[in-house]
């Protein structure tokens, strides 16, 4: 966990001790030590619990769960969850955000109407996105997010690759991401959220960085026009980001159009497994 791509949890990482898996007890003292205390939108103080399993009423289901009673459920020597509990600690008021936003949907009045209920999924699929594999992608240049956002991989990464080392950020934030950048490999990819900042941001320290992301993300999460479709997100593929990775210091790395794509995939392009109609041996 010592590339860039951990570099948003250092802190927290730093601050666990031991040489086992860390447990409840250890995200929960780095809970007790956070400054300002951690809370979720309903006002109840953050802690992590014991996953429960079964069929279980709305109140105890992990966002209701969350929202109601500060209450995270998390499994034990489970990497997706303390990874999750330690984007909690880096990211408290976006994480707080997407709970909040996910408590709305599920307690919305029922109605009869479809196109609310289709507007209320997809709400719910576009932070569920965020929240797995989303990446923060703050950006001083509109150029370089016209770049990412145009698929223009080579360009962005090489021709432009000390504007982006001093004019744009990549911060993991979705934490089924950095599962998977625990073993990176070549095909990783992020769903990045551009979001503007003053130059200036690129050269402040890192906690303060961090603080401003958590806020300015927390701030588009409540607003009720953002988060209403997943193409709100733009794919980044994460092992091209200059000092990533080893293989992206020369430029035909870039010329991967298989991981470098040209443009967005439908589902059956991304999976076509998913689509191809099964065959029963005789």
């Amino acid at each position: 966990m010592q590339s860039q791509a951990f570099a948003p949890l250092h802190p927290a990482i730093f601050d666990l001790s031991g040489d086992r898996f860390p447990g409840l007890n250890e995200c929960n003292y780095l809970l007790s030590a956070h400054q300002p205390t951690i809370t979720v939108h309903s006002g109840q103080v953050l802690r992590f619990v014991e996953q429960e399993y079964g069929k279980l009423p709305f109140e105890a289901q992990y966002e209701p769960r969350c929202y109601l009673k500060g209450e995270v459920p998390t499994r034990e020597h489970n990497w997706h969850d303390l990874l999750n509990a330690l984007v909690w600690l880096t990211f408290p008021k976006a994480k707080a955000a997407i709970n909040a936003r996910h408590f709305q949907a599920f307690n919305e009045v029922q109605t009869d109407d479809p196109h609310t209920h289709s507007q209320r999924g997809s709400v719910r699929d576009a932070i569920t996105l965020l929240d797995e594999s989303g990446v923060i992608v703050p950006y001083a240049d509109k150029e370089l997010a016209e770049l990412l956002q145009n698929f223009q991989w080579k360009e962005l990464f090489w021709q432009y690759r000390e504007q982006v080392r001093s004019g744009m950020g990549f911060y993991l934030f979705g934490h089924g991401l950095y599962e998977k950048a625990i073993k990176p490999y070549i095909g990783m990819t992020g769903q990045g959220l551009l979001l503007p900042v003053q130059k200036e941001f690129f050269a402040w320290p890192p906690e303060k960085r961090l603080a401003h992301l958590d806020e300015l993300l927390a701030d588009y999460l409540s607003a009720a026009q953002h988060c209403r479709s997943t193409r709100e997100l733009s794919p980044v593929p994460l092992l091209g980001v200059p000092g990533w990775a080893a293989e992206n210091e020369c430029a035909e790395f870039y010329d991967n159009t298989a991981y470098f794509r040209s443009g967005r995939q439908s589902r059956a392009q991304r999976d076509p497994l998913s689509t191809a109609p099964s065959s029963v041996a005789g």
